[in-house]
């Protein structure tokens, strides 16, 4: 595979992956319903249809007499080989494409749906039209160049991927070849050991590498439908070592892959075995409080768990970090287009009938949410090329995922529906309501400009429920980009600003840039948080909680 090919790969992947969206309900059936909805559509309204056929009959002159003047969108990189701009026949075929997809987007625009239906019917025609992309056939000039360069080996490797993952990946194309990377071998390395486990989650205690440390501990808490490794994957993205490099003793939570027999687990589950490793981490460290730092769905359980500390008059958390997390579930996103009271009721009984939901079937419908990017993309690559597919630590992570249990899948679907964290005391958790504007300490709350998950403006409405100081940041990258943010990168950029007005374009325009990674911002925020320093102790564990196996521990490794 060429350098630029599998960067392309990787870039994609890294702006793309997985993560919780509490909209988890849709289903191939919604998706076919819109598509029935797109056709009839054509029946009610036949001179509309004809219209755009004659329409479309007039492009098509001027694509076979070399008047047309459509070419594809400047970011387009599926097209980005010369032969579609400079060979004859490979320009009309292109040129026949886009004015076909043209038309047929005008076509559903045009017509007298409503605004939702209009938005399902885009949605759909695209799954339909990037499925017939020229890029995705044989007569790709890549595939076609590298057939003769391989004298035919391309073609038949290209067949045995598609044949193993027809039985092995459901007739999806690989992401990533998983036999590239272990757990604990080459991903998950820093040295540390699990100091307590329940029933939910270990604990893993990492190894300070400083003489000296803050004397108030750092618990970082992952998202429940990936591993926690995400904040450990090779040395130089690792947020763990980062950590440890800047003086703060480090703990990082793995939650246990749940089945069936967990299917009642909810949200007060994981906030109360949260509770009880904040216990232990306290003893171990002599800490009277110490930092929390949330991710994703992570976030959600971390600031329900500040809400009902607060309730009951505990002072445990002294300050946190919020990592692209939404707690106003008011989102519009593409996943939001398919999320009606029927399909959501329709995923939940799903979920408890089957006592989970299993993270690698929200990942197939994730993909064909972005289509381009998580299934055709690797197409072309595995099948039409030949290529392996690429060894990328991310992806590895993003497809060794977990399952929820359905009490929390259920409590996901109906916070997306009545969205309680907006309204005081109108979540219950542990036995006590939650007011997030009672949750006063100081936090810092990241977003990313590109990420599609959890879009940065719903972020910034989250971060205005809360009732203590905001360090609002947002990255200038995707979902998981923005976690993973080394300093180096000279194309990283964040911005702050001291003002948290209600709108966030208002917040954007009054936002100072800043060159490089958040990280080294949120590094002083931290270190400003976490008390004075102390001598590292370089034993982990105490008396009363050995250190045990070593990390990433034995939870990490349940499929």
């Amino acid at each position: 595979m060429s350098n630029k090919n599998n960067e392309d790969l990787q870039r994609q992947a890294s702006d793309n992956t997985l993560n919780l969206n509490p909209v988890i309900g849709i289903r191939g059936k919604d998706l076919l319903s819109s598509a029935r909805m797109v056709l009839l559509q054509a029946i009610k309204q036949p001179f509309h249809s004809a219209k755009h056929v004659a329409h479309f009959g007039l492009e098509l002159k001027n694509v076979v007499l070399g008047q047309s003047g459509l070419q594809p969108e400047a970011d387009d990189r599926r097209f980005s080989d010369p032969a579609w701009s400079q060979n004859p026949l490979y320009k009309r075929y292109l040129q026949t494409y886009l004015a076909w997809r043209k038309e047929l987007h005008q076509w559903i625009a045009h017509s007298n749906l409503s605004e939702q239906d209009t938005s399902r019917g885009h949605f759909v025609i695209n799954l339909m039209t990037e499925a017939m992309a020229p890029t995705n056939s044989m007569a790709n000039p890549a595939a076609v160049k590298r057939f003769f360069e391989t004298g035919g080996k391309s073609l038949l490797d290209g067949l045995s991927h598609l044949a193993k993952d027809l039985v092995n990946n459901g007739g999806m194309p690989s992401q990533v070849n998983m036999d590239a990377f272990e757990v604990g071998q080459n991903l998950a390395t820093t040295e540390g050991a699990v100091v307590y486990r329940n029933d939910v989650l270990e604990l893993i205690q990492f190894k300070p590498i400083t003489e000296s440390v803050h004397e108030r501990p750092l618990l970082v808490v992952p998202p429940q439908i990936n591993k926690f490794y995400v904040f450990d994957l090779s040395p130089e993205k690792s947020l763990a070592r980062f950590c440890l490099r800047n003086g703060l003793q480090t703990f990082i939570v793995s939650w246990r892959n749940p089945t069936k027999a967990q299917r009642e687990w909810g949200l007060s589950t994981y906030i109360d075995a949260l509770k009880e490793t904040i216990d232990v981490i306290l003893k171990i460290t002599g800490a009277k409080d110490l930092n929390i730092l949330g991710a994703c769905s992570g976030g959600i359980t971390t600031v329900a768990l500040l809400g009902h500390y607060q309730a009951i008059g505990e002072n445990k958390v002294n300050a946190f970090t919020q990592m692209v997390s939404v707690l106003d579930f008011n989102l519009d996103t593409q996943v939001a287009l398919f999320a009606d009271e029927q399909t959501l009721e329709a995923a939940k009984r799903r979920s408890y009938q089957a006592g989970v939901l299993e993270g690698k079937d929200m990942a197939k419908v994730f993909a064909w949410m972005r289509p381009n990017d998580l299934i055709w993309n690797y197409w072309v690559n595995n099948y039409l090329l030949g290529n392996e597919p690429p060894a990328f630590d991310i992806l590895y992570w993003n497809n060794d995922t977990t399952r929820l249990p359905a009490a929390l899948h259920g409590e996901l679907v109906e916070m997306f529906k009545t969205n309680p964290l907006t309204r005081p005391n109108a979540l219950e958790v542990c036995g006590t309501p939650i007011d997030l504007k009672q949750v006063t300490c100081d936090f810092y709350c990241v977003a990313g400009t590109t990420d599609h998950i959890t879009p940065w403006e719903a972020c910034y409405r989250s971060a205005r429920l809360l009732g203590g100081k905001c360090e609002f940041v947002l990255s200038n990258s995707g979902h998981i980009q923005s976690i993973l943010n080394p300093p180096g990168n000279p194309k990283a950029r964040f911005s702050t600003s001291s003002e948290m007005p209600e709108d966030p374009k208002a917040w954007l325009d009054n936002a100072t840039k800043h060159a490089d990674s958040w990280w080294l911002h949120w590094q002083q925020w931290i270190a400003d948080r976490s008390g004075k320093a102390k001598k590292a102790n370089f034993t982990l564990g105490n008396k009363a909680f050995p250190a045990g196996e070593a990390s990433p521990g034995t939870y990490v490794h349940e499929r």
